[in-house]
């Protein structure tokens, strides 16, 4: 009964202790970046430290991170780079997973590593080459404005949706490293799967294959399958699409009776035209 009773008081006096202690904030404090690069989820996890009037990258020990020198890239434990599918890193094949970045700076030129054994965090001295999954080499650019807390960016995505830049930025320096993700076959498939089983599936294939300079005969079919179903022809910005389609295929004639349509519907909706008015009438003006 007495152990019990002094096991009781040991945890409510290590609850209390945590309970009662002082939270202040860090000196390099916690940041994450996320995007959506075409279906491939890029986040990236690091600690900010500061200028803080220091010499940031230069030749020689009075710099914080001097050149020639592996940097854990960021405070504290470091960064960590997360790929929800297979991506190219420079031009590097890199499966799914998680991945410690380290870089070494230099005047002209960085270099960039992803490693995958997330264990050793941010201590450099533990670091194994025979764990690198990128090691490559890139240009740092000179910024005009200096950037006083470390700043991971996912930059520069590609109208296209498959490819985009990992920018890191810190004191008068950007460095980009090129990211490259494929998603083609994947969405090939969910096409010719999904629209079986789900007719509305037709009006994203379409707009799919549209964008990709794909079939553009099997576009207008799967448009004009969708457009018939029920309201459907009430919506506008699918009628604006088959519009597109029609121009992109030289229709000229039919791209504007149909982008008139969808002007119609959208002066009738009762929630607005969302500017596809305007698109529509642009789309004509630029067929006559």
């Amino acid at each position: 009964m007495k152990k019990t009773i002094l096991s009781v008081l040991a945890s409510f006096c290590f609850i209390a202790g945590a309970m009662s202690q002082i939270s202040t904030p860090q000196a390099s404090p916690a940041g994450s970046v996320y995007s959506k690069v075409g279906l491939t989820d890029v986040t990236i996890d690091y600690y900010r430290p500061k200028v803080k009037d220091r010499k940031i990258f230069g030749e020689g020990k009075d710099y914080l991170q001097p050149y020639g020198e592996t940097w854990r890239t960021g405070a504290n434990s470091g960064s960590k780079l997360t790929l929800s599918t297979e991506a190219q890193i420079a031009g590097t094949k890199v499966p799914a997973g998680e991945y410690l970045i380290f870089t070494v700076p230099g005047k002209d030129e960085w270099s960039f590593m992803l490693y995958s054994d997330l264990t050793i965090g941010g201590n450099v001295s533990a670091y194994d080459k025979k764990n690198e999954v990128v090691n490559t080499t890139v240009k740092p650019t000179k910024l005009t404005q200096k950037v006083e807390a470390l700043t991971f960016n996912i930059a520069d995505i590609s109208d296209d949706n498959t490819s985009a830049n990992i920018q890191l930025t810190w004191d008068d320096v950007s460095v980009k490293i090129p990211l490259k993700v494929e998603f083609d076959e994947v969405v090939m498939k969910d096409i010719a799967a999904k629209t079986k089983v789900n007719p509305s599936n037709y009006v994203v294939a379409a707009n799919y294959y549209y964008n990709t300079g794909k079939d553009l005969n099997q576009a207008l079919e799967w448009v004009n399958k969708y457009l018939a179903e029920g309201d459907n022809s009430k919506q506008f910005w699918n009628v604006h699409l088959k519009a597109q389609i029609l121009a992109k295929m030289g229709k000229k004639k039919e791209a504007i009776e149909t982008a008139k349509k969808s002007i119609e519907a959208a002066k009738a909706s009762p929630q607005g035209d969302f500017g596809y008015v305007k698109r529509n009438e642009d789309l004509i003006a630029s067929l006559k």
